[in-house]
């Protein structure tokens, strides 16, 4: 199986520490790390710790870029990058003593519509080929563009794993990508309605299951994650841990499952290593991806059940 994830719109992921945080005021912080980021450089990130290969597809700003390119050949990924006038964007998260984590999100530079013809040019896409198209659609590009790309990577036999907030319902009901990942707040707000149970979010899953979704995954928090594919749900529950930081933990979350597909295991396995990786990934810092020791160690004490 080969695997490509898409990023069009990288980010640096700048994390600091403030013993507090007063809004309307000036505010003292240390920066505490900088990591080349994007939803598909984290899974990039997270399929190589667990041994899985792959190659990220990158658009990066040239102003800036030249940290970032530093950092992903320091991390030995298989990378295809191309290059765009502007400045790569920075994701700013403070984290605090006495409040919960502060999130920034600066814009960066914008492409158009060709970008995409220049990506399909990178990949080499057969009926084994599973690509990630996650984060949001980069600035100048119409969704339009975007979904006919997708099309005609189903089309000559690709797996679709979306998991990107431009996305409409609407959006995702027309592309009927092989694995979608909203979790209970993105899924109340994609049917407008209110999740606070299980069962409510099975209900709302099959939505996008009868729209002939292969795999509908929602993330449940510490409560693990369900899975409703080909009309059977199954529940994952993961080990109750200390969590460093939940940052990337989702992108880690479709990596592991990604990972376990690529095994031929079931729907249940891939699920199960799903929860792996996405606990895994809340013991690392920032939106660093999980170690390959963590998700050996909470691997066994991972459960998973059919509802």
């Amino acid at each position: 199986m080969k695997i490509y994830t898409i990023t069009l719109n990288p980010a640096y992921d700048v994390h600091a520490w403030a013993e507090h945080f007063a809004p309307f005021h000036e505010n003292l912080a240390n920066v505490t790390s900088r990591e080349a980021g994007g939803k598909g450089v984290n899974l990039s990130r997270a399929l190589q710790n667990g041994g899985t290969e792959n190659t990220a597809v990158i658009v990066l700003g040239k102003d800036n870029c030249a940290e970032f390119k530093a950092q992903l050949e320091s991390a030995g990924l298989s990378t295809l990058l191309l290059e765009k006038p502007g400045r790569i964007r920075e994701n700013l998260t403070l984290h605090c003593a006495d409040q919960p984590e502060t999130r920034i999100s600066f814009s960066g530079f914008a492409v158009d519509d060709s970008i995409l013809n220049e990506v399909s040019a990178l990949l080499d896409v057969d009926h084994h080929t599973v690509i990630t198209f996650t984060g949001r659609v980069a600035s100048g590009m119409s969704m339009e563009r975007v979904k006919a790309f997708l099309k005609q990577l189903q089309a000559k036999g690709a797996k679709i794993v979306l998991d990107s907030k431009s996305f409409s319902v609407e959006d995702i009901f027309e592309v009927q990508p092989w694995l979608i990942k909203p979790n209970q707040e993105e899924i109340s707000e994609y049917l407008g309605c209110q999740i606070d149970t299980i069962e409510q979010a099975v209900d709302q899953a099959k939505v996008f299951a009868d729209h002939h979704i292969t795999n509908v995954m929602v993330s449940l928090g510490e409560q693990g994650a369900l899975l409703l594919h080909e009309g059977r749900c199954y529940i994952a529950t993961p080990p109750a841990i200390h969590a460093i930081s939940t940052i990337g933990a989702g992108d880690s979350s479709l990596a592991g499952f990604i990972a376990a597909a690529q095994k031929d295991e079931n729907a249940a396995g891939c699920l199960r290593n799903a929860v792996t990786y996405g606990t895994a990934a809340c013991l690392t810092e920032g939106s660093l991806p999980p170690t390959a020791a963590d998700i050996a160690t909470i691997y066994p004490h991972v459960t998973v059940k059919s509802l």
